[in-house]
C-alpha cells in the first residue's frame, strides 16, 4: 500500500481525475450559464412584449394587466396600473417597484405583491412603461422558476461530480496499471544489468509506442555498453599480456646481468636493451591513451584547413629511405590543385604514415607501394596500395580493433595498435576507411575525408569555368 501511495501510477490517476473534474466543472458551468441566460432572455422578451401590448391601448391597459395576472394558475404573474401619483388602479402589485426604469425593458427588482389576501415582499422580474396620460403600467413575473433551474443545475453538478471523480480515478488506475507493469519489468531488467548481467535487455512490447521506442533505444545503448565493456576487457588483457612480456624479459635480463656481467660494457648493453623494451612499453601505453583521446573528440578543437596532397608528399618522402633499403618502388600520384579538408594535420600525417609503414612492412623485396589522392564527389580520397600478401575479407574490419594482429603479422614486431590509431583518426574526422584487394595483388586501403566546404565550392567553380579547348 505504501508503494502505491508513492507510485507514479497513483499520481497519474489523481492527475487524470483532477483534469476530468475540471473538465466536468467547465462543462456544467457552460450548461448552467447557457440555460440560465436562455430562460432569463425568454422571460425578459415575454415581459417586454406584454408591457408594450398593455401600453398600446390606454383604455384597455387595466384589462390587459388583469388578463396577464388571471392567465397564470400558479400565481407567478404580477402586474399593476398606477396613476401619475403612484396609486394603484389595477393589478396585484402594491406599488411601482423602486428603481424600476420606465423604458419597457425587464429588470430584477424587489416589489410588494398581494397574493391570496396577503401582502408579501418578493424578488420579481418587471418591465414598465409610462402611458400618454401619465399612468404607469407594470408587467412582472416571479423569479422562482429561474431560481429553481439554477438550484437544479447546481444540485446536478454536485451529484454528478462525485461519480465523475470516482470513475476518473478508476480509469486513471486502469490506464496506468499497464504502464506500471511495464515499468516494473523494466526496473527488474535494469537491476539485473546493474548486477553485472550485461546480456540482459529490457522487454519490448508489440505496440511500437513511445515506451517501445524508448526501450529499443535503451537496448541499443546496452548493446553498445556490452560491446565497449568487451573491448575494455580485451584491451585490458592485451595490455597486461603485452606489458608482461617486455617487463619479464627486462627483469630476467637485469637479474642475469647482475650475476653474470663482468665488465661495464656488458652493464651498458643490458641497460640499453632494457631501455629499448621500456620505450616499446611506453609507446604502446601512449598509443592507447591517444586512441582514447581521439575517440573522446578532444582533438577537434585544433582543426584547421589541411592540404592532404602536401601531407601525403611529406609522408612518402619520410618513408623513401626505408623503401630504398628494401628495394621497394614507392611512388606518389597527386592530381594538380589543392585537396583541402578540415582536420588535424599531425593526425592526418600519422594516419597516412601508419598505412605506408604497414604497406612497406608487408611488401616483399622488389615490390611496389603506391600512394595517391583523388576527388570523389565532395570528398578527398587517400589511397595506399601494395604488392604484399593482402588481407583476407574476414579480417578487413577486425584489423582496426585494438591489439588485433592479422595472421600475417603474428611474427612481426608490433602491438596491433597502428590501424586502431588510423580508425580513431578517421572517426574523429568524420571520414571512412575501406580495405580491398589491390588490382595487381596485395592490399588497397582508401581513406575518404569530407572536403572542406569553401574548398569544395572553389573546386566546383573551377570545374564549371574549365575550358577543355584551352
Amino acid at each position: 500500500m505504501a508503494d502505491l501511495l508513492h507510485s507514479t501510477a497513483l499520481r497519474w490517476a489523481l492527475g487524470i481525475a483532477l483534469w476530468s473534474a475540471l473538465l466536468a466543472l467547465a462543462m456544467f458551468a457552460f450548461v448552467y450559464w447557457q440555460t440560465a441566460d436562455y430562460l432569463r432572455e425568454e422571460l425578459a422578451e415575454t415581459l417586454r412584449l406584454e408591457v408594450r401590448a398593455a401600453a398600446a391601448d390606454d383604455a384597455a391597459a387595466a384589462n390587459r394587466v388583469d388578463t396577464w395576472i388571471a392567465m397564470d394558475p400558479h400565481a407567478t404573474h404580477y402586474g399593476g396600473l398606477f396613476g401619475p401619483d403612484g396609486t394603484r388602479r389595477a393589478g396585484n402589485l402594491g406599488a411601482v417597484p423602486d428603481h424600476l426604469a420606465r423604458d419597457g425593458d425587464a429588470y430584477r427588482v424587489s416589489a410588494t405583491v398581494d397574493l391570496a389576501g396577503r401582502t408579501l415582499q418578493d424578488e420579481i422580474w418587471a418591465a414598465a412603461l409610462t402611458l400618454a396620460d401619465g399612468r404607469i403600467v407594470v408587467i412582472a413575473h416571479d423569479t422562482d422558476e429561474i431560481d429553481r433551474v439554477k438550484a437544479t443545475t447546481l444540485r446536478a453538478l454536485g451529484l454528478g461530480l462525485v461519480p465523475t471523480l470516482a470513475l476518473s480515478v478508476l480509469g486513471g488506475l486502469l490506464l496506468t496499471s499497464r504502464a506500471r507493469r511495464r515499468l516494473a519489468a523494466t526496473e527488474a531488467a535494469v537491476a539485473e544489468v546493474m548486477r553485472g548481467d550485461l546480456r540482459r535487455r529490457l522487454p519490448v512490447g508489440g505496440h511500437d509506442d513511445e515506451f517501445d521506442r524508448l526501450t529499443r533505444t535503451v537496448n541499443r545503448m546496452l548493446d553498445e555498453i556490452e560491446h565497449l565493456m568487451g573491448e575494455v576487457r580485451s584491451v585490458g588483457d592485451a595490455v597486461a599480456h603485452d606489458l608482461r612480456t617486455p617487463l619479464t624479459r627486462l627483469r630476467a635480463r637485469l637479474e642475469r646481468t647482475r650475476s653474470q656481467a663482468r665488465s661495464v660494457a656488458e652493464f651498458h648493453e643490458a641497460i640499453d636493451q632494457g631501455l629499448i623494451w621500456i620505450d616499446q612499453t611506453l609507446a604502446m601505453v601512449t598509443a592507447v591513451l591517444r586512441i582514447g583521446e581521439m575517440e573522446d573528440g578532444r582533438r577537434r578543437g585544433a582543426f584547421a584547413r589541411v592540404d592532404l596532397g602536401e601531407v601525403a608528399a611529406v609522408a612518402v618522402e619520410f618513408f623513401a629511405p626505408f623503401a630504398e633499403e628494401k628495394d621497394i618502388d614507392l611512388a606518389l600520384s597527386v592530381p594538380p590543385g589543392a585537396h583541402v579538408i578540415d582536420g588535424d594535420r599531425d593526425l592526418c600525417f600519422e594516419a597516412v604514415s601508419n598505412l605506408l609503414d604497414n604497406a612497406l612492412k608487408f611488401t616483399p623485396l622488389g615490390g611496389r607501394v603506391r600512394a595517391g589522392l583523388e576527388r570523389a564527389d565532395d570528398a578527398v580520397v587517400v589511397t595506399i596500395s601494395d604488392t604484399g600478401p593482402g588481407l583476407p575479407p574476414g579480417e578487413r574490419t577486425t584489423v582496426f580493433h585494438r591489439f588485433y594482429r592479422a595472421e600475417a603479422a603474428r611474427h612481426r614486431p608490433g602491438h596491433g595498435l597502428g590501424l586502431s590509431l588510423v580508425a580513431a583518426i578517421v572517426k574523429l574526422h568524420g571520414a571512412g576507411v575501406t580495405i580491398r584487394d589491390a588490382p595487381g595483388g596485395g592490399c588497397h586501403v582508401a581513406l575518404r575525408f569530407p572536403m572542406a566546404q569553401a574548398a569544395e565550392a572553389q573546386a566546383d567553380t573551377g570545374r564549371s569555368g574549365h575550358n577543355p579547348a584551352r
